[in-house]
């Protein structure tokens, strides 16, 4: 990951409300492309411009070609709010994200979230690391990831509860995450479907698994969609113990009973 600002040029006469439009603008079509990292970008005036301090999952991920279509309009729409199109510095590598995948493309994928982190809800099977969105084909009915994105903050929000301390709506949350028929779920695996159709590669779907009624019988659990076993010899990414190829389904033993 990298850090980066935008430097948005003022050109023409203008104003703030209308400046801040078209840089929010613009900013929101990069974070459902999932070309800019995270929900908060801070922004601020100089005499002659407006920055916008942002994370990218590569060097190269504003790069016109990953633009979306609605990132284009976008572009396109800077002249007339009076600013230039925006010009990117590298800042230098994130040093508190995870490294984004090597793989020019990957051979197969796993959708997994998690709330500590603010990276592409797709990773890498082979290294599991996050994998660009704007390397895949676009997930959603805009053209970009905007549902998908939408999908991984609601998940991350539940996780989020069910780890605090002085948890409330814990089981609530817990059963959103660890039900494979729970609605969010039942999107997460939508998503991995579209994903493996569409780049033509297997995609497995993270179900999580917080708590068991049995521990004792936890690690000898049958696959929850189609009833067959599902161990593996040796954990995957010393995190997932579990894998059922024809359900594309990967999960861990119940944190609760390691």
């Amino acid at each position: 990951m990298w850090v980066a600002e935008l430097r948005f040029r003022i050109i023409a006469d203008t104003n703030l409300s209308i400046a801040e439009q078209q840089v929010r603008r613009y900013l929101e079509t990069l974070i459902f492309n999932g070309q800019i990292l995270g929900r908060e970008f801070p922004t601020y005036q100089t005499d002659d411009a407006f920055c916008s301090r942002v994370v990218l999952p590569a060097q190269d991920a504003l790069s016109t070609g990953h633009h979306s279509l609605l990132g284009k309009a976008a572009m396109e729409a800077f002249a007339q709010a009076g600013l230039a199109y925006p010009q990117l510095t590298l800042l230098g590598p994130d040093l508190m994200s995870s490294h984004t995948d090597p793989c020019t493309e990957a051979k197969h994928y796993i959708v997994f979230s998690h709330f500590a982190e603010n990276v592409s809800p797709v990773r890498c099977a082979e290294h599991f690391a996050p994998v660009p969105l704007y390397r895949l084909q676009p997930t959603g009915s805009k053209q970009d990831h905007e549902e998908l994105i939408r999908w991984q903050l609601q998940y991350q929000a539940l996780d989020e509860v069910q780890m605090q301390q002085e948890r409330v709506l814990h089981k609530s949350a817990e059963k959103a995450l660890q039900g494979l028929h729970s609605t969010l779920n039942r999107q997460g695996r939508r998503f991995a479907r579209r994903i493996e159709q569409q780049q033509g590669k297997t995609c497995y779907y993270y179900l999580y698994s917080g708590s068991s009624t049995d521990c004792q019988a936890e690690a000898t659990k049958a696959c929850p969609s189609c009833g067959e076993p599902w161990r593996l010899q040796e954990s995957w990414h010393e995190l997932f113990q579990f894998r059922c190829e024809p359900c594309r389904l990967v999960s861990n033993i119940a944190w609760d009973c390691q």
